[in-house]
């Protein structure tokens, strides 16, 4: 039992890792296309990393992974990865006071956060990750029970923990300088001082601060 679980935790942690990366590139190149120019787009401080993508990928992995049609694939990621877009938006807003993307000027928009196109693409990736990516992941699990790949693992592990929580310290210290909130200690001047604004407006160079 728990060996499985463990298992189902590395499993869980490289499904995250993977569809990170895969946004990071995914960005890149709708950049490239829409916009003609080259973008680099993180969600994370340190990588190529966007997490909703990897939040997705898990979503994907857990709703979608025993569904046997196409059709029922594309639906369920539609309706999955509008409600994760709009949640994550959400609560990008409330708590760093921006936001990464905004669709009040598409087709049937909520508020915003999410749309019908965008959520047209969620339902085709569903399709992609069912028809294609989850079965390379299957073949590839026996990988997990190999000891180098577990020591690999927990170091990995360690770095995305810092490097999701330096990102959430750093962008939540970003919001108290716009609202002229002192350094409080020793934490706050650090932050004050390796994550500047100047260097997070670049690294999250998409993102709008809401006034």
């Amino acid at each position: 039992m728990g060996k499985k679980i463990i298992n189902n935790s590395i499993k869980i942690f490289w499904i995250f890792v993977i569809g990170s990366i895969f946004g990071f590139f995914a960005e890149m190149l709708y950049a490239l296309v829409y916009t003609r120019t080259l973008e680099i787009r993180q969600g994370l401080i340190y990588g190529p990393f966007i997490q909703i993508y990897g939040i997705g990928a898990v979503a994907y992995y857990i709703l979608i992974s025993n569904i046997q049609e196409p059709k029922k694939a594309f639906f369920s990621g539609m309706l999955m990865g509008g409600a994760l877009e709009y949640f994550c938006s959400f609560f990008q807003e409330i708590f760093f006071g921006t936001i990464s993307w905004d669709y009040s000027h598409l087709f049937m928009n909520l508020n915003g956060r999410t749309s019908l196109l965008y959520c047209v693409y969620w339902g085709i990736i569903a399709i992609v990750y069912l028809k294609i990516i989850y079965p390379a992941f299957q073949k590839a699990e026996p990988l997990i029970a190999k000891k180098s790949i577990r020591i690999f693992t927990i170091f990995f592990m360690l770095f995305m923990t810092f490097d999701i929580v330096i990102s959430c310290m750093a962008g939540n210290r970003q919001q108290e300088r716009r609202q002229n909130v002192p350094a409080s200690g020793p934490v706050d001047e650090f932050l004050d001082r390796t994550y500047p604004d100047e260097l997070l407006d670049r690294i999250y160079n998409n993102k709008k601060e809401i006034s």
